[in-house]
């Protein structure tokens, strides 16, 4: 079909939107499950009085290691559960669960953990890497968001994460000056309360998958 002179062509229409509403809701749900502000006072009491250069290695270590982590629970992650015969459903409901208690104990918790400084060198890789960057929490986020909205904007939103964490870590003398006891007990209360509410809706999905379908 011929146009008019002077008709501007029609543009085609992209076949591919980025998935930046899944990456973002990837994002916030394990920003809040890692929690990196509220664990800069257990990072500061491991590595008290370690040295600049030797800081910088285990920050570098600690990254690594939380994103290797990462990459093997979201590759594996889902086989694994495949051959014990449990299926996503049934893995939403009891890592809503586990969520659910590990926010509440976070949101209940009183005072500071008192931490000892680590050994420099496996210090980045446990504790800081797994558990403290990546722990349970974020490893039971990382399948459900995986499932819920799918593996790239969940390993993009993970990776950033992980070097939003490293960064906080780096400056974390500066930012506990700054934002003082409280101010860090209170974002990472907040930070809690909205993992817990992530938790309940997925459980809500989890329970909502095992119900029959609507006629």
């Amino acid at each position: 079909m011929l146009l008019p002179v002077g008709e501007p062509r029609p543009l085609p229409q992209e076949s591919y939107n980025p998935p930046v509403k899944e990456f973002g809701l990837c994002f916030v749900s394990l920003f809040v499950s890692t929690d990196a502000i509220g664990s800069l006072p257990i990072f500061l009491a491991l590595t008290t009085g370690v040295a600049p250069a030797v800081l910088r290695r285990i920050l570098l270590q600690s990254v690594l290691t939380a994103a290797a982590v990462s990459l093997a629970f979201l590759v594996i992650g889902k086989l694994v559960l495949g051959w014990l015969g449990i299926t996503v459903a049934d893995f939403m409901v009891a890592g809503g669960i586990m969520l659910f208690v590990l926010s509440l104990n976070s949101l209940l918790a009183h005072g500071e953990s008192e931490e000892k400084p680590g050994d420099p060198e496996t210090l980045g890789a446990v504790p800081i890497g797994v558990p403290l960057i990546v722990g349970p929490a974020v490893l039971t986020t990382l399948l459900l968001l995986a499932d819920e909205y799918g593996r790239l904007p969940t390993v993009l939103a993970s990776a950033a994460n992980i070097v939003i964490a490293g960064a906080l870590f780096a400056a974390s003398r500066h930012l506990h000056r700054l934002l003082g006891k409280a101010g860090t007990r209170t974002v990472s209360k907040i930070a809690a309360l909205v993992m817990a509410a992530f938790a309940v809706m997925m459980v809500r999905k989890g329970i909502t998958a095992f119900l029959p379908p609507h006629a």
